[in-house]
């Protein structure tokens, strides 16, 4: 009896404490914040905890993404609890957007074209919203308005030296300058709806490509858009042509 009593003096007690998670999120103007969550919590409501922190209400149109431990980019599903879809808290979510309207005037919050403007600069930036050298000034020069306001020479020069908004821009600079005079008067607000409506004139416009492989085993990437699903044909490097469309 003495040896029972002792075992279970013994027997570590298990706390009824959740596990927590501390979680970090990148948001599109490069700010992070951290988010103390249970490692059961919904993918639904730990995306809705992070809308609540931006004060979000358009919620549908955008994601969280994190990298999988396999090495790709993957969206946060928000019917898995959290803890069944990432091996640690050591690692960091995207807040993007996730979907693009075919027309952007559709958005009825300035704070969801403004993180849409975000998106799009982001984009132009790294390269995976590509256009010719038309588009990709005009843009740029409403992004200068959105930033700095009414043009000037000297602020606009000194600002394009240490700022990249597209792979080649220093030969675009004198004509981003020259159009950046034009938006005269614009507001941020009013620069970001201009900025959206060159960006969805774009053909690879809410084009975020996935790999994937067909059913003969050749890598092909997968794009979910407005149209439906798109299928890229992976040819060589990162070149890829657009092969089908599936209407969804």
């Amino acid at each position: 009896m003495g040896d029972k009593f002792e075992l279970l003096r013994k027997t570590p007690i298990k706390s009824s404490t959740p596990r927590k998670l501390k979680i970090r999120v990148i948001f599109l103007d490069g700010s992070e914040c951290f988010f103390e969550v249970e490692h059961r919590i919904l993918g639904a409501d730990f995306f809705n905890k992070v809308c609540g922190h931006l004060k979000l209400l358009e919620k549908e149109y955008f994601g969280l993404e994190f990298r999988h431990h396999t090495g790709t980019y993957v969206w946060l599903e928000l019917l898995k609890p959290l803890s069944k879809q990432i091996k640690s808290n050591d690692l960091a979510f995207r807040f993007i957007v996730k979907f693009f309207p075919p027309d952007p005037g559709q958005l009825q919050r300035g704070l969801t074209r403004y993180l849409f403007a975000l998106q799009v600069k982001q984009d132009l930036s790294n390269g995976s919203l590509t256009c010719n050298d038309n588009s990709a000034a005009l843009m740029v020069s409403h992004i200068l308005q959105s930033e700095l306001g009414d043009y000037d020479d000297e602020l606009d020069a000194h600002h394009l030296e240490n700022k990249k908004y597209v792979p080649n821009q220093e030969y675009l600079d004198h004509k981003i300058m020259r159009l950046h005079k034009k938006q005269k008067g614009h507001t941020p607000a009013q620069s970001d709806v201009h900025l959206l409506e060159v960006a969805r004139k774009l053909d690879m416009y809410g084009i975020r490509p996935h790999p994937a492989h067909d059913g003969e085993g050749m890598r092909i990437n997968l794009a979910v858009t407005h149209l439906g699903v798109l299928v890229f044909q992976v040819t060589t490097g990162k070149q890829t042509t657009i092969n089908t469309q599936i209407n969804t």
